[in-house]
């Protein structure tokens, strides 16, 4: 929705939100700016024209758009990779060509009717990436919360060199880191309905001109610029060394997006469709390029925070890009002054949020084999790197659901006592019963080339088990059958009825009954190997069983 005036809804209350939401935003902003390596300002500028692209072309009415923990850290990989050791101008150029490419993907990636792709990362999968991003991230923010300086390595080299440092460590830069982030869990814990980013900020800032802690040794951010961004042309040279990272920003930043659009919407509010997110998202970034900005969208804190404070439209996006406007014009010097401790201290206590023990344990409840997903995508962010584990993580997505879709169930049905209600055999329900010479089955899913040899072997084995007369496998489940899977069974039914095996299909859905028919295996069955309902091949079943005798 556009930055028009809500028809419905109190404008005060879109006003009141984008003022509390900027409270909270630009502080992190700067932050995550820190965080990719870039001089703090750049974070203004992601917090201003996204967020103002965004608020024209988004679907979702409370989302708030700028930066987020694991665009930062994934941007930081991409700048150190294209122009390792460069210069703020070096570095405003690659992130301009970096965001423009990330733009363009989403963009095309909206023309082509791609937002399904948001669902190829799992969930587990996606927690364990985040809270490896997490890890990286607090690592990465440690030395400036204790003032050391030390060449950047692998991950454990970090650690290590941390750990090493200790010795050396600055003791005005450690009190203060150790304040600051004393201040803004307390502020968190019992007083969450303040700004606790703001008012940090704010006290550290004042704090270095009151007690003058630049001469303790305390590194401060230095000169920021005033005035609006200036226009930043990308470098066509580095499209070759960055497009691969492009790819997978613009992954996180529309799973980061759509997830954050979905989670707050009210009741009856429309979902963010999808493919107009990938287009604003889109948007938003190649704009954002033009201006110095970095990878921007959707995050999940921020949003939270325009909900709660009463977000019902775009408008309240509109009045946090005006209020950080404002700062950029009138307040950027007093942004220079804040010590780099308090930027590390607030980067840490928001991304040490995306390492939540409670989504581990929930998967492990459900499934330990999740569980292994989600641990496996956390080593590859912390082992071999962001990029390295946005791979990772999306192989092991992939991998997961080739095992998924290569192994589905296969459920031997057996009857409820005294009636005709037929379900899978469970130990819940010991005293149902198997009828004598015919052996129920129910396959689930899509049977198809993948895992058309797997059922087979199943039920294979419980032929074997249970030497029946009849086999009915009960399709009710089955949306789909293909022909690789449609010719095993044909050869599957030949080979039983050698052996005195009869094979009906029941309770067939319309697609796959027409599929059926136009096959061999539907020739060989005809009409009396087709029944409508499983009751009705069971019934069969009995009444030639009753005649025999």
């Amino acid at each position: 929705m556009p930055c028009d005036l809500p028809s419905t809804s109190p404008i005060k209350d879109d006003v009141t939100a984008g003022l509390t939401t900027a409270a909270v935003v630009i502080p992190k902003a700067l932050a995550y700016a820190a965080v990719a390596g870039l001089p703090v300002q750049v974070g203004l500028y992601t917090a201003f024209v996204p967020m103002l692209v965004y608020a024209f072309l988004g679907t979702s009415r409370p989302l708030s758009v700028s930066t987020t923990t694991t665009l930062a850290i994934l941007t930081a990989t991409a700048l150190d990779r294209a122009v390792p050791g460069g210069d703020a101008t070096q570095l405003l150029v690659a992130t301009a060509t970096l965001a423009l490419l990330v733009g363009v993907v989403l963009i095309a990636a909206s023309l082509l009717r791609l937002g399904y792709l948001a669902s190829f990362i799992s969930e587990p999968v996606l927690v364990g990436f985040k809270a490896g991003i997490a890890i990286v991230i607090v690592v990465d923010q440690i030395p400036k919360l204790l003032g050391l300086h030390f060449t950047k390595g692998p991950f454990l080299s970090n650690v290590l060199a941390i750990f090493d440092g200790f010795t050396q460590l600055s003791i005005a830069t450690t009190a203060v880191g150790a304040i600051t982030l004393g201040l803004l869990l307390i502020m968190e814990r019992f007083m969450p309905r303040v700004p606790a980013p703001l008012v940090t900020v704010a006290i550290a800032i004042a704090a270095t001109s009151m007690f003058g802690l630049a001469d303790l040794g305390v590194q401060t951010v230095g000169h920021v610029p005033t005035g609006l961004p200036s226009l930043t042309l990308p470098n066509p040279s580095l499209i070759g060394e960055l497009w691969p990272m492009a790819l997978g920003i613009a992954l996180m930043s529309f799973t980061e997006t759509i997830a954050a659009g979905r989670a707050f919407a009210k009741a009856g509010e429309a979902l963010p469709n999808a493919n107009r997110e990938l287009l604003a998202t889109g948007f938003s970034n190649a704009g954002g390029a033009l201006f110095g900005a970095m990878p921007a969208g959707g995050g999940t804190s921020q949003t939270a925070v325009n909900r709660r404070a009463g977000a019902r439209t775009q408008v309240a996006e509109c009045v946090t890009a005006g209020v950080t406007l404002g700062v950029m014009l009138l307040l950027a010097p007093l942004i220079g002054a804040m010590p780099h401790a308090t930027l590390a201290a607030v980067v840490i206590v928001y991304s040490v949020g995306l390492f939540d023990p409670a989504e581990f344990r929930a998967i492990a409840r459900v499934r330990r084999t999740e569980l292994v997903w989600a641990l496996v995508a956390l080593a590859g962010v912390v082992l071999l790197g962001t990029l390295q584990g946005i791979l990772v993580a999306i192989i092991v997505s992939l991998v997961a659901l080739a095992h998924q879709v290569s192994n589905p169930p296969l459920h031997r049905l057996l009857r409820k006592p005294n009636t005709n209600l037929f379900r899978p055999a469970s130990p819940d329900h010991p005293d149902d019963e198997a009828l004598e010479g015919i052996l129920l089955l129910r396959p689930e899913g899509r049977i198809f080339f993948v895992n058309a040899n797997n059922i087979g072997q199943k039920i294979t084995q419980l032929i074997n088990a249970n030497h029946p007369k009849v086999v009915v496998l009960d399709m009710g489940s089955v949306f789909d059958i293909e022909y690789t899977a449609l010719k095993l069974m044909s050869d599957a039914e030949r080979r039983l009825r050698r052996d005195g095996v009869q094979l009906w299909l029941a309770n067939l859905t319309p697609g796959v009954l027409a599929t059926v028919r136009r096959s061999p295996l539907g020739e060989t069955l005809g009409t009396d190997g087709l029944f409508q309902t499983l009751e009705e091949a069971v019934h069969k079943y009995q009444d030639t069983r009753l005649h025999a005798s």
